[in-house]
């Protein structure tokens, strides 16, 4: 009997294999997540008991009735500054791994990053332009430079897209090619901008370096949706991305639109890494490390490694951010030195996983 493209075995592993321990692996990131938002509201410049911070988030559940023990001042800070940044730095982080292991099953290259295409590169120049510029304005939310971090991310990956497509296809190595031509090109603008830019260099670069210290219930508002529905779509396609690392001839041959599941899923991807990185900056690695350690530990099947992926890099970046706001408190650390410093040595280890492989 044939297989069927949505029941084929995933690469890397049996199909049934360890099926109860990656269910149970998923309740318990979902624990564990709930614990480290808790934790991480707590710490901070005031001191909060960890049992006060869980009583004042259970007190905003609905059906719950919860005396107030608390003072006023504590629970403003709670709910109103620190845990829209916690929050904030989970999306991003779930929306950064999600788009990573997206693009390690599309382009199958455990390399690739949510960044390969342009993104980065476009939505720094955008941002960069809206610190330039002499006007300020709010649209829907967006301020002047999110907006234009997030137009640019959208418009370069456009761009690559349109230089890649060949006719009716869209080549993986073509599209590669052209997002690194193009991420020179955009840098090399950027480059000069910041140069010139006078007193707003050092607001340019710490913008650039990713943070999180400015996060608002409105940005949540805003990127929430994008990253739910992105992220939807894409667990949507996991087994598909299951198929398609076979070779697309034998995808195709077994029933897969290979050319529309990739716009699809580039779609997606880019979507939600443009609305994460339209508020806090272009932050790096992320999107390498968590999905690549979620594969190793858990296997390649997407219908798992997706979810997962989304658990653990909420995880990790919430807990990076902890790190950033209180390892050198009450100087900030930007949360791009933070994962490259966890980055840098793993991307490392993978080329030289992958180099001898290859040799």
């Amino acid at each position: 009997m044939s297989s069927s493209p949505l029941s084929i075995k995933p690469p890397g592993g049996t199909y049934l294999s360890g099926r109860r321990t990656r269910i149970y692996s998923l309740l318990g990131l979902s624990a564990v997540l709930i614990v480290v938002i808790a934790l991480a509201t707590s710490i901070g410049s005031v001191h909060i008991p960890l049992l006060t911070t869980f009583r004042i988030l259970v007190a905003k559940l609905p059906l719950l009735d919860i005396s107030q023990t608390w003072q006023s001042a504590i629970g403003t800070i709670i709910l109103e500054i620190r845990l829209p940044r916690v929050i904030l730095a989970g999306l991003v982080g779930a929306a950064l791994a999600t788009a990573g292991a997206t693009y390690q099953g599309l382009f199958r290259n455990p390399l690739a990053d949510p960044y390969l295409i342009g993104v980065a590169q476009g939505a720094s120049l955008g941002a960069v332009t809206g610190f330039l510029l002499p006007v300020t304005w709010n649209i829907a939310g967006f301020g002047l430079i999110p907006l234009l971090a997030f137009a640019g991310a959208l418009l370069s990956t456009a761009t690559v897209y349109l230089l890649a497509r060949v006719g009716k296809t869209l080549p993986v190595t073509t599209l590669i090619l052209s997002g690194v031509a193009l991420s020179a090109l955009l840098g090399s603008i950027v480059s000069y901008l910041i140069i010139s830019s006078g007193d707003k260099m050092h607001g340019i670069i710490f913008w650039l370096m990713g943070s999180f210290s400015l996060s608002q219930w409105s940005e949540i508002k805003i990127v929430l949706p994008y990253v739910a529905v992105g992220t939807a779509v894409i667990i949507i396609f996991a087994r598909l991305l299951n198929v398609m690392q076979l070779d697309e001839e034998q995808a195709q041959q077994l029933g897969v639109n290979v050319e529309r599941q990739k716009i699809i899923l580039l779609v997606a991807a880019t979507l939600i890494t443009a609305a994460s990185v339209s508020f806090v900056g272009t932050i790096g690695f992320v999107g390498i490390i968590i999905p690549h350690a979620v594969r190793l530990i858990w296997g390649a099947d997407h219908r798992f490694l997706l979810p997962l992926a989304v658990l653990t890099g909420a995880i990790f970046m919430i807990l990076t951010d902890l790190v950033a706001r209180t390892v050198l408190a009450p100087t900030e650390i930007p949360i791009g030195v933070i994962t490259a410093i966890c980055g840098a040595p793993f991307f490392l280890y993978l080329l030289r996983r992958r180099k001898k492989a290859i040799f």
